[in-house]
């Protein structure tokens, strides 16, 4: 005999497995069509029915990541920055760089360090371990630690993951989020944008000196190095790109060096002139 009592139970248990997330679904919708203009509300629908890629900045996982460094890399590299080719002075980059990465605290990163030929003095980080150097700022710099820092510093962001958190703001700022996500390209113009032109916040930079130093430190080479460059850069007579999009303050230097003083390092390796001026030769 049929327990009809348990067959409605099981038919209404069943109901709800495809009926409440159909209502998610429709509550979603619902929120970002009302909530955006009527032409952003209409782009909507073709990247649903589409199958574009729709990313959750505030869960984005470490592929993810990846995937929109790769996209922004390739942006970059098409229309952006020169690289420069020269193996020696990419391979000497790339080997001070994946000792940082080594001992950071993303040490299973994927890192991509590339050198782009432009006499600014800059350096920045994207997404998913890619960071960018500039040769003005390699020539800038005045032994090894003191570029180890930068690249330290950059990696800093990349585990703070500060890159993301403002392109949520700014995505949500601007109205091009929705309930659902962001469409990746999207993202990848927005990190591109202010990966090149926007200021870091104040509480990003210092937290990227504080996870640069610790880097730096465990990494072998003097911690002097970070506090000596930004010195140096805030002492020349213009502005060098890298304050305008690193401000530099008499604050964040007493900061390093107060860290430095908690916890001191006899380390004095990556400070000789002389070897580094040798190792990047190509560019002098």
């Amino acid at each position: 005999m049929i327990n009809w009592k348990s067959f409605f139970a099981n038919y209404r248990v069943r109901q709800r497995r495809w009926y409440y997330p159909l209502i998610s679904l429709v509550v979603a919708l619902s929120v970002s069509l009302s909530a955006a203009t009527p032409s952003k509300a209409i782009d909507l629908l073709p990247l649903l029915f589409q199958g574009a890629q729709i990313l959750q900045l505030s869960n984005i996982s470490q592929s993810q990541e990846v995937d929109l460094g790769k996209q922004m890399n390739k942006q970059l590299v098409s229309s952006e920055i020169r690289l420069n080719r020269n193996s020696e002075i990419n391979r000497y980059v790339d080997q001070i760089g994946r000792r940082v990465v080594a001992n950071s605290d993303r040490p299973n990163l994927p890192p991509t360090f590339q050198v782009v030929e432009d006499d600014a003095i800059n350096a920045f980080a994207t997404l998913g371990g890619y960071v960018y150097v500039n040769t003005g700022l390699i020539k800038t710099a005045d032994n090894e630690a003191e570029l180890a820092s930068v690249i330290a510093h950059e990696w800093g962001h990349i585990t703070g993951k500060h890159l993301v958190q403002q392109m949520r703001q700014r995505a949500v700022a601007s109205g091009v989020a929705s309930a659902t996500g962001l469409d990746r390209n999207q993202a990848v113009g927005i990190g591109v944008e202010l990966a090149l032109n926007r200021p870091r916040s104040r509480q990003d930079e210092y937290d990227a000196d504080q996870r640069g130093l610790r880097t730096l430190t465990r990494a072998g080479y003097a911690p002097s190095a970070m506090v000596s460059f930004m010195k140096k850069l805030l002492n020349k007579g213009s502005v060098p790109t890298f304050l305008s999009t690193h401000p530099a303050t008499g604050d964040r230097i007493n900061a390093l060096q107060r860290a430095i003083n908690a916890n001191p390092s006899n380390s004095r390796y990556g400070l000789d002139h002389a070897a580094y001026r040798a190792n990047i030769r190509p560019l002098l």
